[in-house]
């Protein structure tokens, strides 16, 4: 994995804006509507290879295939997997948060206002009514997929200038926390059948050439997400999750592997986001070489400060969020040359890349940032690294 050697390096989190046409066929393939199979694969390759020049031309030097093949960076794992069986019965992972609990009006205003958006964006939004669980043993069976995946981003790197590339994949206790366990006999069992069959796409896509990027937004908004639990049940919970992904991660580089945890596309009070100071020794023990967190929203953009106390191994990364995806501001290239530079002075200029909190245009669900609000947001990632390398 490069480091910032020369100037500070660009990246983002994994997800990038993607054409309507293409969000509807891959909807009708989720929904198991009828679809074109040959033509999604032809738009699917046409639009990565479009996302990947964009991303070069806009300045960024580590960048991806913005998972463009993707229906989301979630729900794309549930055809790459066997057991896995949809149910008549509610979705339960979208549950009272403490957040919700702490504001029902303005969640209820919120409601009201997705529910008012134009039909374009509604028409993104990937509607479940019923829950997926696994109903018996799980195994990877999505090579074929994967390797499409592969291919479509070497391809669509030929003659485009770019540092590095990754590949996203999701972690086991995402997929616990979306797939319900009725099969298995314990937590640790399931955990570790899904560590298992996810290690097959980790490994091809480091064999690949490409870095890994693990998402895991489970550590940092489990918090959230259980009202009723103490720091110390959370930490108790994210401890065997760690152990679940180091599973997972085993015999990989750690060199070639990069961990991202955050609070999820969520434009909201956010006042439970769980600290990094609760979780951040936890995060360290992931077999990986970078680390990219959330560092520019106004709940975090203070934690900056914690690197002073705590000690990132010398061959370690991090790539601080200096762009946010929950802000519908447009970041000034200074603030954000200011971003970079506060971690450099901590952490050591060559080990920051500068990145995003969170991905752009993936999930659907109707409350991130316009597309063009997106791209302006990156341009000026790119420009505010230019500043700050040369502060440094």
């Amino acid at each position: 994995m490069k480091r910032s050697d020369h100037r500070i390096l660009t990246t983002h989190t994994g997800s990038l804006p993607r054409p309507s046409d293409l969000v509807e066929a891959l909807n009708a393939k989720e929904l198991g509507k009828s679809y074109d199979a040959r033509a999604l694969d032809s738009r699917v390759s046409r639009a990565i290879a479009e996302i990947v020049r964009r991303q070069a031309d806009t300045g960024l030097d580590v960048i991806n295939d913005g998972e463009h093949s993707k229906v989301s960076w979630m729900a794309y794992a549930r055809g790459r997997l066997s057991g896995l069986e949809e149910v008549d019965a509610p979705v339960r992972f979208r549950g009272a948060t403490r957040d919700s609990l702490a504001f029902p009006a303005a969640y209820e205003d919120m409601k009201v206002m997705l529910a008012g958006r134009s039909s374009a964006i509604v028409a993104k939004r990937t509607v479940r009514p019923k829950a997926w669980v696994c109903s018996g043993p799980i195994a990877y069976v999505g090579q074929s997929e994967l390797r499409a995946d592969i291919d479509n981003l070497k391809a669509a790197l030929n003659g485009v200038k770019a540092e590095e590339a990754f590949v996203t994949a999701i972690s086991p206790s995402n997929l616990e926390l979306y797939y319900e366990n009725h099969y298995y006999g314990s937590a640790e069992e399931y955990l570790a059948a899904l560590a298992d069959a996810m290690r097959v796409e980790y490994k091809a896509i480091v064999d690949a050439g490409f870095v890994l990027q693990i998402d895991d937004p489970r550590m940092a908004t489990h918090y959230n997400r259980t009202p009723d639990a103490s720091i110390d049940d959370c930490r108790a919970f994210m401890a065997l999750r760690v152990e679940a992904v180091n599973h997972a991660l085993r015999g990989i580089p750690q060199d070639r592997v990069r961990f991202h945890t955050c609070y999820s596309v969520n434009v909201a009070p956010r006042l439970f986001d769980f600290e990094l100071k609760h979780f951040v020794d936890l995060m360290l023990q992931i077999r990986a070489g970078a680390y990219a967190i959330e560092a520019a929203n106004p709940r975090h953009e203070h934690e900056w400060e914690l690197w002073r106390d705590v000690r990132l191994p010398d061959d370690k990364i991090l790539i601080p969020g200096v762009v946010s995806h929950c802000i519908h501001l447009v970041e000034h290239p200074e603030l954000v040359a200011q971003r970079i530079v506060r971690f450099a002075e901590v952490v050591g200029r060559e080990r920051v890349i500068a990145g995003t909190d969170c991905g752009f245009g993936t999930s659907g669900a109707g409350d991130e940032v316009h597309p063009d609000v997106a791209w302006a947001k990156l341009r000026s990632l790119v420009e505010g690294a230019r500043i700050a390398s040369k502060t440094l």
